[in-house]
């Protein structure tokens, strides 16, 4: 309730910032918002946690999925928590946009290499001016969501213009990339990606996600899988005390002992103990191309 308020406060002096409810198995009552970009989901965060002193978990955006089911049914999903069983997909349609982009004659190479990092698919490229250049690409909705409005105007020197309309729906080889702690998996971290670029999105995450996520007394294995087949993995070793700081010389085999006791007991808490995974480790996924 206090988070709907601060909402809806918010709401009120930003017009371009919109929210729904929506509930979760694993991470029960929330809100899907809609922001402008990166940028703006930041500045709504900071101030939700300033000015109403929240605490708050963000998890990737995504878009509407259209599923076509093997019995020709067709759904449409805005989580991968949702999406059925790869043996019930007959095929998995993403949004698209046609992009329209302006940018100086110099700075075409690096716009077109940028579109298709992306998947894009070039429709027309004209001189508007002796150096003005209107390139028109279709593009998956999916991939301009999270940097490439920042990454054009990095690759533009800050002169490219971006104008975007969704036009329908086109067939993609998706997966959904899961991400395992300790061998559970953790669904605010799934991602629906390309089965081509999943292997290089799943290694990246994972080293991010090891980087963030804090020691603990054992050791937490960091995987990325899909289905049941792990694709990457990156391991936080644990904190360890020095259980032999007290032995000066003396028999090796009590230096063992205690060795193998240490060894066992890690072992045990690794089977009861829990991970305290931080806010900055679920925004890797944002960030996950930089």
């Amino acid at each position: 309730e206090h988070l709907r308020e601060a909402l809806q406060t918010l709401s009120l002096s930003d017009s371009s910032f919109s929210y729904e409810p929506v509930t979760s198995e694993a991470l029960g009552f929330g809100f899907r918002c809609g922001f402008l970009g990166l940028l703006h989901m930041e500045i709504v965060q900071e101030r939700l946690e300033r000015e109403f002193t929240l605490e708050l978990l963000i998890t990737a955006p995504s878009v509407r999925y259209r599923i076509l089911r093997s019995d020709g049914e067709v759904i449409e999903i805005d989580s991968p928590a949702k999406l059925p069983d790869p043996g019930a997909i007959e095929a998995i349609e993403e949004p698209i946009i046609t992009a329209t982009m302006l940018t100086p004659d110099e700075h075409v190479g690096a716009v077109l290499k940028l579109c298709e990092e992306k998947r894009g698919v070039q429709k027309t490229l004209q001189y508007i001016t002796q150096s003005r250049v209107m390139i028109k690409y279709e593009l998956p909705l999916n991939e301009i969501l999270l940097d490439f409005y920042d990454r054009l105007k990095s690759a533009s020197k800050g002169y490219a213009s971006l104008d975007y309309e969704v036009t329908g729906y086109w067939t993609s080889p998706l997966v959904k990339l899961d991400v395992l702690v300790n061998g559970d998996p953790v669904e605010a971290l799934s991602l629906i990606v390309h089965k081509d670029s999943a292997y290089q999105r799943g290694k990246t995450l994972v080293e991010k996600m090891r980087k963030m996520t804090p020691r603990q007394m054992f050791e937490v294995a960091i995987q990325a899988a899909i289905g049941s087949r792990v694709i990457a993995r990156e391991t936080v070793k644990p904190l360890r005390k020095n259980v032999l700081a007290k032995c000066y010389g003396g028999d090796i085999t009590r230096k063992r002992k205690l060795l193998e006791k240490q060894k066992e007991g890690k072992r045990r808490m690794k089977r009861v103990g829990t991970v305290d995974i931080p806010q900055e480790a679920f925004l890797a996924v944002l960030r996950v191309d930089e």
